[in-house]
């Protein structure tokens, strides 16, 4: 007989050291990812600063915190999930006055997820359905391989957006778009 590894929980996951490797915890497994290489991460930072300027204009009451780096959102316990998006959204009034040093113990408002060529399409969609499931009010999965977008809602709309095509979370994020063509430029 076979005994089942041990299931990590998120404190666990918190204190983990994998030098060199993305790590987040599926229904209490470890789940281990190489980093996602350059245009991975030129793309995120691109997205960061777009969505960084848009939620935090200048001389104006900031609309919420934008997240990269692959912040963890706590959002399965009991077997524990923490899930990492690219970049995230959280509104004003939704971020925690306390416990920031931690995991965060609730789902982001909006999250984008950038395709590796590694990704499995079903591990993909998986992962948005968590999202959905945790409360994530818009997710947009931008694959830079073949240059398209997709947009997920709450109310289970799934709209598929080629390369000259907008993004729009206006939904969460009033007057938040990105034309797909001025991302595969920053490339």
């Amino acid at each position: 007989m076979i005994d089942a590894p041990a299931l990590m929980t998120a404190d666990e996951l918190f204190t983990y050291d994998l030098p060199g490797k993305r790590t987040e915890l599926v229904e209490g497994r470890l789940l281990v990812r190489e980093p996602a290489g350059l245009d991975h991460g030129r793309l995120a930072a691109t997205l960061t600063i777009l969505l960084g300027a848009h939620a935090n204009p200048p001389h104006q009451e900031p609309l919420g915190v934008v997240l990269t780096c692959d912040p963890g959102f706590w959002i399965g316990r009991d077997p524990d999930t923490v899930r990492a998006p690219d970049v995230a959204f959280v509104q004003r009034d939704r971020w925690p006055t306390h416990d920031t040093h931690t995991f965060g113990a609730f789902a982001p408002d909006f999250a984008i997820e950038i395709r590796s060529p590694s990704d499995r399409a079903g591990a993909v969609l998986f992962k948005i359905g968590q999202w959905l499931n945790a409360g994530v009010g818009v997710v947009w999965v931008i694959d830079p391989q073949r240059r398209t977008a997709q947009h997920f809602a709450t109310d289970g709309t799934i709209t598929l957006l080629g390369e000259h095509d907008t993004l729009d979370a206006a939904s969460v994020l009033p007057g938040f778009r990105v034309p797909l063509a001025s991302l595969w430029n920053a490339l």
